[in-house]
């Protein structure tokens, strides 16, 4: 029953409102915790560092650096891309699968493909870069689904080989 005095399209446009006010609080909360998480795993902000997940020819990269010269948080960058490096080319995605709270899309392909997979890091200005490089298809195939995930989970941009599109990071 409406209230007399509140019509009916009101009430309906108010419903509206806060069930998506209560979608985008709980995405919000959900991205926070993952920014959290990340936190924890690297050492570093989430919020004051830049996330690039690049599909490529031959495989992908993971770009990370700090927005700032904060000499800290390069150092840590680096030695989180370092260490991940060496738990991706050993099959453990054990990281991302925390700081997700899931299994994250092409990890599985990514385990069993693991000698078929180049893994590399190199130093970019403000971080570092992480190359994952392959010439079997689904191999390749499972790095593009694992940086895609990353991409719309960190909000972050990249280059999606099956759009062919720079996709620029999220606001």
């Amino acid at each position: 029953m409406t209230h007399p005095l509140v019509p009916r399209s009101a009430l309906i446009a108010l419903l509206a409102v806060a069930t998506a006010t209560t979608r985008v609080s709980a995405q919000d909360t959900s991205f926070a915790g993952m920014q959290g998480r990340g936190k924890v795993v690297m050492s570093v902000d989430q919020y004051a560092s830049v996330h690039h997940f690049d599909d490529l020819a031959d495989g992908g990269r993971i770009q990370l650096q700090s927005d700032k010269p904060d000499s800290t948080a390069i150092h840590a960058i680096r030695a989180h891309l370092h260490g991940i490096s060496n738990a991706f080319a050993n099959g453990d995605f054990s990281i991302p699968a925390f700081v997700h709270m899931k299994q994250v899309p092409g990890t599985s392909t990514m385990v069993a493909k693991r000698a078929a997979i180049t893994y590399s890091m190199r130093e970019l200005p403000n971080g570092g870069e992480l190359r994952m490089v392959t010439a079997d298809p689904s191999a390749r195939k499972a790095i593009h689904a694992f940086l895609a995930f990353q991409r719309g989970e960190h909000h972050a941009a990249g280059r999606d080989m099956h759009d062919g599109m720079q996709n620029p990071a999220h606001p």
